[in-house]
C-alpha cells in the first residue's frame, strides 16, 4: 500500500502535516476529510529508503533517533513475545510513533512485510536507521525462531551503547564549552574593551610610552580587529581541509593512531572501543551468527581503523585455523588481559558470557576515566584562562598606574 505525505488545515485554522498509506491519494483525501481536515498539498512517498538520500541535509547533521530506535525494538520484542503477529505488532508501532521519521520508516517496513518480505529484508531498505548489525541480527532471528529474543538483545545492547556514548559525550562538552566561552571572553576584552581603554590613555597622556604588556595587547588587539575575517578563513579551510584528509583511510588511520596515543583521552577511546567490541561480538554470537561472519560486522562497528585492522586480522587468523584470542594479544592494541579472558572463555565454551563480563568490566573503567579526564582537565582550564584574563588586566592597570604615579 503507498504512502502518502500530506499537509493540511485543522477547523481552527492550524496547520498539520503528517504521513498516511492509502491505496490512492484521493482514498487518503477521504482519509484525512473524515478526520476532518481540509488537504492543501498531498504526494506519494515511492521509497522511503531513497527518500532519505534526497534530504538536504548532509549525513553529519541527520539525525539517527538512536534512542527512539531502541525503544521500538524493545516494544516490539515484547509484542512479539506476547503472541502477537508481525504485521500487528508494526501496525500499533505505526500508531504510537512519536517521530515523523520513524513513523514513515515503520509504515514502508509494515508495507513491505504485509507484501511478503522478511522484517530483515524490509529494515535493510533504511541503512541510515538500521545498521549492519541489526539487519543481519534480525535475519539470524527470524532463521532460529527466536526473533523476540534477538530483539530484546538488541534493545539491550542499543541502549547500552546509546549510554556509553552519552558518558563520553559529557566528559568531553564540559571542557569545550569551558574553551569555547573562554575565547569568546578574551576575544571581547581584546577586539572591544581594551582598545576603547587604551584610547582614553593616551588622549590623558600622549608622550607616554606603553609597558611592554600593554603593547603586546595593543598589537593583537590592532591585528584582531583589522583581520578577523582572515582568521574566521583559515579556520574553515583548515577544518574543510582536515575532514577531506580524514577522508583517505591512511590519513584516517594515523589519526585513529594518534587518537588512541593521547594522554588519559587516548585510553578512554580505548576502553570504549574494546567494550563496543566485546558487547557487540558477544551479541552477534549469543544470536546465532557464525563468528567469521559476526567478526566481519564488528569490525564495521568499530570506528577507529586501527581496531578495525585488529579485527580484520584476528578474522584472517581464524580462516587459517587460529583462535580469536591469539591474534588479540599479539596486536598490541587489546589490553593483555582481553586475550587472556578471550582464551578461557573459548576453551570453556563460555566466549559469550566472557566477552559481556568484558564489556561490563570496561564500562566501570570508562566512568573512573572519565572522572580522572573532568578533574584533569577543569583546573588546567580554569588555570589558562585565569593567565589569559590576568594578562589582559595588567596591561590596562600598567598604563593606570604609570600615569597616577606621573600625576
Amino acid at each position: 500500500m503507498p504512502i502518502f505525505e500530506y499537509k493540511a488545515v485543522k477547523g481552527d485554522g492550524a496547520t498539520v502535516t503528517g504521513i498516511l498509506d492509502a491505496d490512492t491519494a484521493k482514498d487518503a483525501r477521504t482519509v484525512l476529510r473524515n478526520k476532518r481536515l481540509h488537504v492543501t498539498d498531498i504526494r506519494p512517498v515511492e521509497d522511503v529508503g531513497r527518500e532519505e538520500k534526497r534530504r538536504r541535509l548532509p549525513s553529519l547533521f541527520r539525525r539517527k533517533h538512536r534512542g527512539e530506535i531502541a525503544m521500538v525494538t524493545r516494544q516490539l520484542a515484547t509484542m512479539l513475545k506476547a503472541g502477537i503477529p508481525l504485521a500487528q505488532s508494526l501496525n500499533a508501532l505505526v500508531e504510537q510513533s512519536g517521530t515523523r521519521d520513524i513513523e514513515a520508516i515503520l509504515r514502508d517496513t509494515r508495507e513491505k512485510v504485509l507484501q511478503g518480505a522478511g522484517l530483515a529484508e524490509a529494515l535493510a531498505f533504511h541503512p541510515s536507521y538500521f545498521s549492519e548489525l541489526y539487519v543481519n541480527m534480525v535475519r539470524a532471528g527470524e532463521a532460529s525462531g527466536n526473533l523476540d529474543v534477538v530483539l530484546s538483545r538488541l534493545a539491550d545492547y542499543g541502549q547500552k551503547q546509546n549510554r556509553l556514548r552519552a558518558k563520553v559525550k559529557a566528559a568531553l562538552t564540559y571542557p569545550a564549552v569551558m574553551v569555547v566561552f573562554g575565547i569568546l571572553v578574551v576575544l571581547l576584552l581584546t577586539g572591544f574593551v581594551v582598545p576603547k581603554i587604551v584610547d582614553v590613555l593616551r588622549s590623558a597622556k600622549r608622550d607616554a610610552v606603553l609597558p611592554v604588556p600593554t603593547r603586546i595587547l595593543m598589537t593583537f588587539s590592532q591585528f584582531l580587529t583589522s583581520y578577523w575575517w582572515l582568521l574566521i578563513a583559515i579556520v574553515i579551510t583548515l577544518v574543510i581541509l582536515v575532514r577531506l584528509l580524514l577522508r583517505d583511510d591512511r590519513y584516517r588511520f594515523g589519526w585513529d593512531r594518534l587518537k588512541l596515543r593521547f594522554p588519559i583521552v587516548g585510553e578512554l577511546l580505548r576502553r570504549q572501543s574494546v567494550s563496543r567490541f566485546a558487547i557487540t561480538l558477544s551479541t552477534l554470537l549469543k544470536s546465532g551468527i557464525p563468528a567469521l561472519q559476526a567478526l566481519n560486522i564488528v569490525k564495521n562497528v568499530v570506528d577507529n581503523l586501527v581496531m578495525k585492522k585488529v579485527v580484520q586480522e584476528v578474522h584472517d587468523r581464524i580462516l587459517e585455523g587460529a583462535d580469536i584470542s591469539t591474534p588479540l594479544k599479539k596486536s598490541g592494541i587489546f589490553p593483555p588481559v582481553v586475550g587472556y579472558m578471550v582464551s578461557i572463555g573459548e576453551q570453556s565454551g563460555q566466549l559469550e558470557e566472557i566477552l559481556d563480563r568484558i564489556s561490563e568490566s570496561y564500562d566501570e573503567e570508562i566512568e573512573i576515566t572519565i572522572q580522572k579526564v573532568t578533574s584533569l582537565i577543569e583546573p588546567i582550564l580554569i588555570v589558562f584562562l585565569a593567565v589569559a584574563v590576568g594578562f589582559v588586566i595588567v596591561s590596562v592597570l600598567l598604563p593606570i598606574l604609570e600615569i597616577g604615579q606621573s600625576i
